[in-house]
């Protein structure tokens, strides 16, 4: 009798584990990605605010307008992503390597009117890069692929 409850009690504990993986697995992929958003020109910000603010899966945490609000922004809500102008004031190369530092799992999208900075900010250690003329589109794939690194 033991060795027939056995392998029903086992397949019954299994299912729950896996449902309960799945379930857990579902919940962290609906949890909102948090954002800072770092751009120098207000109408930029306004304009991604506007596009986020409609996404269920996103929540903005704040808005930084220079290097240094961007970093304390960072270190003080440790964001799941910033969408980083390129041509932010006082940004450098070593900006990025300081947001890594202050939250090694923090996502960067790097945005710019000119196309030539892509590569620049991918070799620098950007994990994206959107053109500010791409459609919004693109800007929303970008940061699906981000999520779905985690």
């Amino acid at each position: 009798m033991s060795a027939v409850a056995w392998p029903s009690y086992r397949k019954h504990t299994t299912h729950r584990w896996l449902w309960y993986a799945l379930e857990m697995n579902e919940r962290i992929r609906q949890r909102a990605m948090e954002v800072l958003l770092a751009d120098d020109q207000a109408k930029v910000r306004s304009a991604l605010r506007l596009l986020l603010e409609h996404q269920t899966n996103v929540k903005i945490l704040g808005e930084a307008v220079d290097t240094t609000r961007t970093l304390d922004w960072v270190k003080a809500a440790s964001p799941d992503l910033v969408l980083l102008d390129w041509e932010l004031p006082c940004f450098s190369r070593e900006t990025l390597h300081a947001l890594r530092r202050l939250c090694p799992s923090v996502a960067i999208i790097a945005m710019s009117a000119q196309l030539e900075a892509c590569e620049a900010a991918l070799s620098a250690g950007a994990d994206g890069f959107v053109s500010k003329g791409d459609p919004p589109e693109q800007l929303l794939a970008a940061m699906d692929d981000c999520r779905e690194r985690d």
